[in-house]
């Protein structure tokens, strides 16, 4: 091979290697660009401190409620009912139980999702336990609810919508969880 052959390889692998680099830094805001605007995470789902005055629709859809554990969480989760009709733009509660069947305290935190994605957009909540870390006790059973409500401009089309939860283990706080096992908590 001859000398300026390397130099035009060398300088095609550098260009790619600079893109690459560029292209990790970005990967962060393009994910969070293209969950917000799928509602993949729940990212498009809207969280308000307080409802405020509330359009109201007579428009009904149905709301599915589902429940998973990670396998690093040995708890038992799932939902109070499998499904409630609500009205659009009505207040709206649904209950989920937790169990730690452990002989342990063990911390955990929740993630959720809204299907269809465009759906996302539209679901609000007011309160959760997925904001926060739980904390469950040895054979601890908690009801933990989710107050919500669904806009009333919801498209027409959107006449089912799925809440998703999954419950994963948060080791770094299962420490403080088994210092304070005397004592239950209500994060």
């Amino acid at each position: 091979m001859t000398g300026p052959s390397h130099g035009k390889l060398v300088r095609k692998l550098v260009i790619l290697a600079v893109g690459m680099f560029g292209f990790g830094f970005a990967m962060w805001p393009l994910y969070s660009v293209f969950c917000d605007l799928t509602g993949l995470g729940g990212r498009g789902v809207k969280v308000v401190e307080s409802a405020g005055e509330l359009e109201k629709s007579n428009r009904q859809v149905r709301v599915r409620f589902d429940a998973t554990v990670n396998s690093g969480l040995p708890w038992v989760f799932q939902p109070k009912e499998k499904s409630a009709t609500v009205k659009l733009g009505e207040m709206t509660e649904a209950s989920y139980l937790a169990m730690n069947p452990a002989d342990q305290a063990m911390a955990g935190q929740a993630i959720y999702n809204v299907t269809p994605p465009e759906a996302s957009l539209y679901f609000v909540k007011t309160e959760c336990f997925c904001f926060t870390r739980q904390v469950l006790q040895a054979n601890e059973t908690r009801e933990m609810p989710v107050y919500y409500f669904i806009q009333a401009d919801l498209p027409e089309y959107i006449k089912e919508i799925t809440l998703s939860y999954t419950f994963y283990r948060n080791e770094m706080t299962d420490a403080m969880a088994l210092a304070t096992a005397a004592s239950p908590s209500s994060e």
